[in-house]
């Protein structure tokens, strides 16, 4: 997977891109990275790219020619064009699982200032909002953008860590825990040691259902509750322990 950036601000994304997973995968040539200053295209002699707006009114706005010659300059037929805008889409995780599927070749403009001259929105294919917020600038959107679709990737991490996550099937990920058993009073659920790997799978899907429930209802009304997802929730409403863990709970567990 490529990514081209066109930014104001390149030495933005330096960290960025050198530590951690994305390191490793640029460094494994899973995705490659090219970042563009739009500065460096511009034909204003004194190498603004922004201009007030005509008809007047408050702020700064990007210009024109110096975005387009640095998007024809850096995009082939192939590439995929995204705008950064409140206008825009919500990315949501399934936007970056159709992005990571339909595309290899990715082109994100960040804006600054009160945004872009419009005639600049006709040139792209796409305009995506990660969310209903103000930033100073595209740079953290596009970075958040870069992680999640990178992240899906083949080769950039593990199959089993992107199996079952948050939003999938618009659940919640369910809890997890590590040694010690306790720690300052708090006890690791023992159905996690009773090696019965269907009643943990079956606790971790009611637990996903609860915080969903309790913590992002927008999400929870989307779900298609199955007859099995229902008793779950009837026994979380009831505060019942179901059989079935109580039994795996007995056979299996070993105190720590």
């Amino acid at each position: 997977m490529k990514f081209t950036i066109l930014t104001l601000f390149p030495e933005m994304f330096s960290s960025f891109f050198a530590s951690s997973i994305l390191k490793r995968a640029i460094g494994e040539k899973l995705i490659e990275v090219k970042l563009v200053n739009i500065r460096d295209y511009t034909k204003d002699k004194y190498h603004r790219v922004d201009t007030p707006p005509i008809g007047g009114g408050a702020g700064l706005i990007m210009k024109c020619q110096p975005i387009i010659d640095a998007l024809n300059e850096n995009s082939t037929s192939t590439t995929h064009k995204i705008l950064l805008s409140p206008r825009g889409r919500t990315f949501k995780q399934s936007v970056a699982i159709e992005l990571s599927q339909k595309y290899n070749d990715i082109l994100i403009l960040c804006g600054h200032y009160e945004g872009f001259d419009e005639r600049v929105y006709s040139y792209f294919d796409e305009i995506i909002s990660i969310g209903d917020y103000i930033l100073t600038g595209g740079e953290p959107a596009a970075m958040c953008i870069v992680d999640s679709i990178s992240r899906l990737i083949d080769g950039v991490i593990t199959k089993e860590s992107i199996s079952e996550e948050s939003f999938d099937n618009n659940l919640l990920e369910y809890p997890q825990y590590t040694e010690p058993y306790e720690f300052n009073g708090q006890k690791v659920p023992e159905i996690l040691y009773s090696g019965n790997h269907e009643a943990v799978k079956k606790w971790r899907k009611k637990q996903a259902l609860k915080l969903t429930r309790e913590l992002r209802q927008d999400l929870f009304v989307r779900i298609e509750l199955t007859k099995q997802d229902k008793k779950l929730l009837q026994e979380i409403d009831n505060k019942e322990t179901g059989s079935w863990e109580t039994e795996a709970i007995k056979k299996g567990f070993k105190s720590k």
